[in-house]
Formats: structure tokens, C-alpha cells, sequence
């Protein structure tokens, strides 16, 4: 093996107590070109351990295990001078819920959950395809957009920005949990807007997602529910497992929430293009949109919808995002007006905010 392959290699540790999942994690590793099963352990101690001597470069991790769960291993790998990237293997309960959206705010790049197959074999097939995905992503697919435009600088020829926003809307994935937390934090007041975002994520997830959010911003951040009215300085997550999208009410001025079982788009339910559609029918130009971390394109075409109408789009920038995916495809489609490092997104947008919303016209 020559020096270039030998580095090309991922070396994985896989950690979970049970030895079900040990194996079936593991088989699915060992299928998988260019990359090492280099041990399993059955706890965070023996992880610990395993990854101070086999030096990892990806650890899949379980939630809940004895001796030390998923969580206290994930704070305790940050004292390793080079750590392993993180994903989690959840359980789909309101706990493991709970607990995974804590370890991706506390630096795990993304999440797989435990399917409930009907046997081994079928266990591995619900398991295997998302996580050969973010394998092949983290390992620098082709997902990831062209570095085209430099942070905080205007794309050429993408026109005019729009004139006084009534929504906020976001498109984000991979990554999402801990730069949604940057954003909302970030932001000194109450939201003049509501905010409506897609977070690519299944059911129970984006529950626990929002009431973290809320706790930890002081912003009223909520998953969505059918027929909610949308109000400023409210945000509104769209429910795991459902697509959301807004529509007109019996009253002038009014929009609700609708939540519809539709297929995925994308791969993706719910999807930031299925949200998109219904903002631009809705709202036309007077949006700021925001595409963020994530693997994929899901948005893109949404962006282009609302581009048409002179809406306003920022992206986050490729260096603060876990996987450049969403917002580089973003940028190549000539959908972007300005991308940001994730630090400085919130000023951003409070500044395109009121520019706009003080003098009725576009961000100078």
C-alpha cells in the first residue's frame, strides 16, 4: 500500500454494550472500502482507553451503556490531543432522544438510530445505508461544495437584496444541533420575525431538539404542530418524520402551520425544499433564508424559487460547517447572496434585520 493510500484509510472504534450491534456495526465497517475496524469496546471507559492506544479516526458511539454512557465518553474524549469524530448510535426513545441532541451540542458530528428490525439481518439493513452515507461524506464526497465566494462578501450579478423580511427560514442538517445553538444564542433580542426551519432529523429528535434550543437560547423555540399560528419572535422546528409548510388562515395576515405525511424529498422528510415552496407562495421576496451545515442539496431548489422573487439568502460559510454539502450546492446554484462563518451569522442577520426593517430597503 502506498503512502497516499495508507492515508486515504479511515480507522473506526466501535463502541456499544450490545453484541448484536457490536457486530453488526462492525460487519458493516469491514464491507466498506478504505476503512479499518481497529477495535470494539463495550463501554466509554474501555473506549477510552482503546482510542489512547488505537488512535481513531471516526468512533461510533452508543448513548446508553454502563460503566460510562455515550455522553460522559464524548466529554471525556475531548482531553485526547487528537480526538476521534463522533457518531452517535441512539435509541429511538424520548431519552436517547434527550441525550443524543446534548452529545451533538457537545461536538458529535451526526447520529444513527437503532432500527427495530425484525432480526439481525434486517436490523443491519435499516442501519447500514445512513451510515455508509455519512462515512462516505466524512471521507470527502462529493457532496461538498466548491469554495467560490469568500465569507461575507456579495456573490456578483445576485441582485438586489430583499426589502423588509416578514420571515426568517432555514434549511440545516449534519452538524445543525450544535449551529443552531451558535445562532439562536447569538442573538441579543427578541426575534421581529417568526423563523421557520427544517432540521433534518426523525421523529422525537426535533422535540428534544427545541426544548434544548429554548433552554439554552431564552428564545420561545417549539416544535412545529399542525395549525399553529405563526407569530414573531417564535421559532418553529419542523416535526421529525413529517414535512411542513405553511399556508394561508381564515383571517387577512394570517399563517399557519401544516403538517402533511407527503413523501420524502431529497432522501429527506421533512425537507427544506418542501418548506421552501410554500414560503416563497406565500411571502414572495420579503424573506431571509438561510442555508446551513448539512450533506446533500435538499434547499437548493427552494433558494431558486425565492431568488426569483429577489428574496434574501445567507449561507454558511465552508470552513464552520461540518459538512459543507447544503450550502456549497447553494452557492454553486448562484442562490446565495453573502455566506458567513457561523459566529458571525446572528450579527448578520440582526443587521440585515434593521437595515431593512427601519428603512423599508435593501441591506447596504
Amino acid at each position: 500500500m502506498s503512502s497516499a493510500e495508507a492515508q486515504s484509510v479511515l480507522r473506526v472504534l466501535v463502541v456499544d454494550d450490545s453484541v448484536i450491534y457490536r457486530k453488526i456495526i462492525s460487519d458493516i465497517l469491514n464491507s466498506i472500502e478504505n476503512v479499518e475496524l481497529v477495535g470494539t469496546a463495550s463501554n466509554g471507559r474501555d473506549a477510552l482507553v482503546l482510542s489512547r492506544t488505537k488512535k481513531p479516526d471516526l468512533m461510533t458511539l452508543d448513548v446508553e451503556m454502563p460503566v460510562m454512557d455515550g455522553l460522559e465518553t464524548l466529554h471525556q474524549l475531548r482531553a485526547l490531543p487528537e480526538p476521534p469524530k463522533v457518531i452517535m448510535i441512539s435509541g429511538k426513545t424520548t431519552r436517547g432522544a434527550r441525550i443524543t441532541i446534548e452529545a451533538l451540542q457537545s461536538g458529535a458530528i451526526d447520529f444513527v438510530t437503532k432500527p427495530e428490525g425484525r432480526d439481525s439481518l434486517d436490523s443491519r439493513a435499516q442501519i447500514e445505508a445512513p451510515l455508509r452515507q455519512l462515512i462516505a461524506r466524512l471521507r470527502g464526497g462529493p457532496s461538498r461544495g466548491d469554495s467560490v465566494a469568500a465569507a461575507g462578501v456579495s456573490r456578483p450579478g445576485s441582485g438586489t437584496l430583499s426589502p423588509g423580511p416578514e420571515i426568517i427560514c432555514a434549511g440545516i442538517s449534519t452538524g445543525g444541533p450544535k449551529a443552531l445553538e451558535v445562532l439562536l444564542t447569538g442573538m441579543r433580542g427578541p426575534l421581529p420575525l417568526p423563523f421557520v426551519i427544517v432540521q433534518h432529523m426523525p421523529a422525537l429528535f426535533t422535540k428534544a431538539l427545541a426544548e434544548s434550543l429554548s433552554r439554552k437560547s431564552g428564545l420561545r423555540v417549539l416544535e412545529a404542530e399542525q395549525g399553529q399560528l405563526l407569530e414573531a419572535g417564535t421559532v418553529y422546528i419542523a416535526p421529525g418524520g413529517m414535512q411542513m409548510r405553511l399556508r394561508s388562515g381564515d383571517r387577512a395576515g394570517q399563517v399557519l402551520v401544516e403538517l402533511r405525511d407527503d413523501p420524502p424529498e431529497n432522501h429527506c422528510k421533512p425537507s427544506a425544499d418542501y418548506l421552501f415552496r410554500s414560503v416563497a407562495r406565500l411571502y414572495g421576496g420579503r424573506v431571509l433564508a438561510l442555508i446551513m451545515t448539512g450533506m446533500g442539496n435538499d434547499g437548493t431548489t427552494g433558494l431558486r424559487l425565492l431568488k426569483r422573487q429577489n428574496a434574501t439568502v445567507f449561507a454558511q460559510d465552508e470552513k464552520s460547517s461540518v459538512i459543507w454539502g447544503m450550502p456549497g450546492e447553494a452557492v454553486k446554484a448562484a442562490t446565495v447572496d453573502r455566506i458567513y462563518p457561523l459566529q458571525e451569522l446572528a450579527a448578520a442577520i440582526e443587521a440585515h434585520l434593521s437595515s431593512t426593517l427601519r428603512s423599508g430597503g435593501p441591506l447596504r
